[in-house]
């Protein structure tokens, strides 16, 4: 059982991350030469109501993610795993979303939230699910 707990511990970081109120960036355009740039949580639905989909997704995929994993921890069937595993594939490449906007619509804790995502997908692969 304390190993499973293992599996908890990358999505529970990519959680706290993502309820921090620097991720998801937008920039509004104040003039015709003024631009200010703003950051939200990726639970905010700010971004999302701007076309920035990419952090709301990520968020909810998350969720999804360490739910199934917490339903492996208490039953320790393997099948949870796998769909996470799947699920999280998916949740690496939306990861990414915000670059097609361009590189100023992608922050240092979206590469962290990024990288933890990679990093739970890795580990999962190691461990042979």
């Amino acid at each position: 059982m304390k190993k499973r707990l293992l599996y908890l511990i990358l999505p529970f970081i990519t959680l706290i991350l993502e309820i921090l109120p620097f991720g998801a960036v937008c920039i509004f355009s104040t003039s015709p030469t003024e631009r200010v740039k703003e950051t939200f949580s990726y639970f905010d639905l700010t971004p999302f109501g701007y076309a920035n989909f990419a952090p709301f997704i990520t968020a909810i995929i998350t969720c999804i993610v360490f739910l199934l994993l917490l339903i492996y921890y208490f039953t320790g069937k393997e099948k949870f795993v796998q769909i996470a595993k799947n699920i999280l594939c998916v949740g690496v490449v939306v990861s990414f979303g915000p670059l097609l906007f361009g590189m100023d619509f992608f922050s240092i804790l979206g590469l962290l939230i990024s990288l933890s995502l990679i990093g739970e997908f890795l580990f999962l692969r190691w461990r042979g699910f």
